[in-house]
């Protein structure tokens, strides 16, 4: 009998998150029809075992998992063009972002990262619009930020926005930020509201503002040497089983923001809805950033942006 496909599917986060469930949608897609030809395993958090998230990386782009995700904020450093989608306020809404990811930028991007990383990408799940907690105080304006000590994705261009708000922006992967949340060391993140409920964030900081600064997708990334050596048949059905998990995550993302929110209110937590000029008053201070970014970048890629 011939010996079974392996597949290792891995994230960092509960069996409960929306992305876990894209990931089983995944497996179970290709169970039903591939059967016995393949064997699925799940590793749901890798922090569970050892790991700090942005291990997931390597897990896969050595082979020892075959296919995760994670933010592209964490793929910066080795893919330049990335960091397009770490600017603030780039995307209007969720519409807009997330055809632009599903489009002409998407692809551009996902060409430039399998130019310099080993991996196959197949689509973007949402991690979506992201919004700041804090413990010391309600921020309504960038000079709230002042000298708050903030935990940033590793992304240049993260670390700068904050800097140019006032906040003293420190890039630092997940694990070390939970750590420093939990101790009282570190004054403020920035997150979806469901991240900040997952990893329970809303426990510790009982101001949250929705800024939605930034907008991020997850890549969905894949051993590439490991696929390649797939069958024709598998192939497809994996692209196909992606690009179906990635509407579904979607759905689930908005749920999993209404009902976090829900959470942070019932932690007795205070929520800030920025009025339209306190909203401005953060635009106008990442001006800087996003006029040395036209330079960095050239324009092709805002105008891809543009016609999303």
């Amino acid at each position: 009998m011939t010996k079974p496909i392996q597949i290792r599917m891995a994230g960092y986060g509960p069996p409960t998150t929306g992305f876990s469930k894209a990931l089983k949608f995944i497996g179970d897609r290709l169970q039903g029809q591939f059967g016995d030809r393949l064997a699925i395993d799940y590793v749901w958090n890798i922090m569970d075992h050892g790991h700090k998230a942005e291990d997931i990386l390597g897990l896969v782009e050595h082979g020892e998992m075959t296919l995760g995700y994670q933010s592209s904020s964490y793929l910066t450093d080795r893919v330049p063009e990335l960091g397009f989608v770490d600017l603030p306020f780039l995307f209007a809404n969720n519409a807009q972002a997330r055809a632009a990811m599903d489009g002409e930028l998407g692809r551009h991007l996902i060409r430039k990262t399998e130019e310099g990383v080993g991996y196959r990408i197949l689509g973007w799940f949402e991690n979506g619009f992201r919004h700041i907690s804090n413990r010391l105080r309600p921020i309504h304006v960038p000079a709230d930020l002042k000298d708050m000590k903030i935990r940033v994705l590793p992304s240049e261009i993260q670390k700068r926005t904050f800097e140019l708000l006032g906040a003293i922006a420190m890039r630092m992967d997940l694990t070390e930020a939970i750590a420093m949340i939990k101790a009282g060391t570190l004054d403020a993140q920035e997150n979806p509201l469901a991240n900040t409920v997952t990893y329970g964030v809303h426990k510790f900081h009982k101001f949250h503002t929705l800024t939605y600064h930034f907008y991020i997708s997850r890549p969905i990334f894949l051993h590439r040497a490991t696929f390649e050596a797939w069958p024709d048949d598998l192939k497809r059905a994996m692209q196909n089983a992606v690009t179906d998990a990635v509407t579904f995550q979607r759905k689930l993302a908005v749920e999993e923001n209404e009902t976090s929110r829900k959470a942070i209110e019932d932690a007795g937590c205070e929520i800030v809805e920025l009025t339209p000029q306190e909203h401005a008053a953060f635009v106008a201070a990442v001006q800087p950033l996003l006029a040395d970014a036209r330079k960095m970048y050239g324009e092709e890629m805002f105008k891809m942006v543009a016609k999303a």
